[in-house]
């Protein structure tokens, strides 16, 4: 059982990315994380939630990302839900470099940033339902 617990909800736009990377930091700064922590939960938030944006909405009006925040002793866990198109393939949607927009210029490199980043990620998706991404992280660890 998780001991502090957030949850927000905003709309699916790119603008908001930086908002959420700003929650996620406060909300971990209660774990006393190095600054390096905190740069590195921020990127993943961002790479997250730009996922979602992008990939999950693909420019959908009135769509939101949920973002939820769980704190257990030195751990960290960040989800980020959209209600989107979902992952046809998950394992090769995160494989380095894979992109579904190659015309838009995307890296292809968000859940490999994510990964590098955060101590464990997990991908649930269900194609035309939407994606969670879950990555914890032990701060300190």
């Amino acid at each position: 059982m998780f001991k502090n617990e957030m949850e927000l909800k905003f709309a699916a736009l790119s603008e908001n990315q930086a908002f959420a990377r700003v929650v996620a930091a406060a909300f971990a700064t209660r774990l006393n994380p190095t600054v390096a922590e905190i740069t590195e939960i921020k990127t993943a938030v961002s790479e997250a939630v730009t996922n979602a944006i992008i990939h999950g909405y693909d420019g959908l009006d009135g769509a939101a990302v949920i973002m939820r925040g769980y704190i257990k002793g030195r751990e960290i866990l960040i989800e980020i839900e959209d209600a989107g198109r979902g992952i046809e393939d998950i394992e090769q949607a995160r494989e380095p470099l894979f992109t579904t927009k190659p015309d838009e210029e995307r890296s292809g490199m968000g859940f490999t940033v994510m990964e590098e980043f955060m101590d464990s990620l997990e991908v649930e998706s269900e194609p035309g339902r939407g994606t969670i991404v879950k990555m914890r992280k032990i701060i300190g660890g």
